[in-house]
């Protein structure tokens, strides 16, 4: 027995065919969204966790920038207290200035220098004097260079010849000069003895040892 399809099987699969990819269509969609979705979510987690951490991150920032703030406020009043306390201590130091001043003034002029002025500014001294030659100005200024911790740069600042009368019959001249030289304070001088290299020790000198003669 022969049996024929007379039904348009080619129109019934095609329209299978069309009705599975639509609805593979449907679940790539679906699929696709939901990974997309879960993606997003994923991200939205990240970011909000990361903003959580950013928020902590400027908290903590704040924290540390007001506390150097207090720090640079510390720095600036531990400042001015040090500059006061040198400001008190340079007064200290001065108060005994004079009396240093006129005794190495003293020690430092070479016979034949004479003081007739001397006025101090802060720490400069102008030594207005006469002398009875110019070496002897040279002299003074070689004194107060090298010989006394208490002055620092002399300076001579102009030196002029002059004459003084001492009798009728007797006229004799002179130089008149104006020396500038610097005041060290005593706190100068200590700070400068601290650092300054300790002298070497000299060496002991070799004495020769002498062997008995052989009898």
């Amino acid at each position: 027995m022969i049996l024929i399809n007379l039904l348009p099987h080619r129109e019934i699969a095609r329209k299978r065919r069309k009705d599975v990819f639509n609805v593979s269509l449907g679940a790539s969609a679906l699929l696709g969204g939901l990974l997309a979705g879960l993606v997003f979510l994923w991200f939205q987690t990240q970011i909000s966790a990361q903003n959580d951490k950013n928020d902590l991150l400027q908290v903590e920032i704040n924290k540390f920038n007001a506390q150097i703030k207090d720090i640079a406020g510390l720095e600036s009043q531990i400042a001015a207290l040090r500059a006061r306390q040198q400001a008190v201590e340079d007064l200290q130091a001065d108060r005994n200035l004079p009396v240093h001043l006129l005794t190495e003034l003293v020690k430092q002029l070479p016979e034949g220098v004479y003081i007739n002025a001397l006025r101090q500014d802060g720490q400069s001294l102008n030594i207005q004097g006469t002398s009875q030659s110019n070496e002897r100005v040279s002299e003074l200024l070689r004194n107060l260079a090298n010989n006394s911790s208490w002055f620092a740069r002399p300076e001579l600042i102009e030196i002029v010849a002059g004459s003084v009368t001492l009798s009728p019959r007797d006229l004799r001249r002179v130089a008149n000069f104006t020396i500038r030289v610097k005041l060290v304070r005593a706190s100068e001088i200590a700070q400068t003895q601290a650092t300054a290299p300790a002298p070497a020790t000299p060496a002991k000198p070799l004495v020769p040892v002498s062997t008995p003669a052989s009898k």
